[in-house]
């Protein structure tokens, strides 16, 4: 089981900036790649970035490339979101979740591969 914990969400304006973090307990954190997703009022879940288990490169949306940054520490089990120059579209609830040891963007990208979810923070991005 892995229990997963969102922070850092909030109100900003448009072309602030935004670090959330997904902080992991449970089992070996390192085993698991890691999503975050979004999903806005009337939307579908949708992925933002994601990043495999054994690190290297995250993977992110076409609308969110060159604007947001995924990492992981494993030392603190931590991986983080940092948004910049956010724009009223990026308003949503957004979602880490874990997939242990799944290495391909197509799975990383299906909201349904996941096994565990946090609870979801909110991010209002006002005009």
């Amino acid at each position: 089981q892995v229990q997963l914990v969102e922070s850092g969400g909030g109100l900003v304006q448009a072309g602030g900036s935004l670090r959330l973090s997904c902080a992991a307990s449970g089992r070996t954190f390192s085993s698991y790649s890691m999503g975050w997703f979004r999903q806005a009022p009337g939307r579908e879940r949708e992925l933002v970035a994601a990043i495999r288990w054994r690190g290297g490169a995250p993977g992110y949306a076409d609308s969110v490339k060159g604007r947001f940054a995924m990492s992981r520490d494993n030392a603190k089990d931590t991986v983080y979101l940092q948004m910049s120059s956010l724009k009223p579209e990026d308003t949503a609830v957004y979602y880490c979740a874990a997939l242990m040891y799944r290495e391909s963007f197509s799975d990383l990208r299906r909201p349904r591969e996941y096994d565990y979810w946090g609870q979801g923070t909110q991010v209002t991005v006002s005009s």
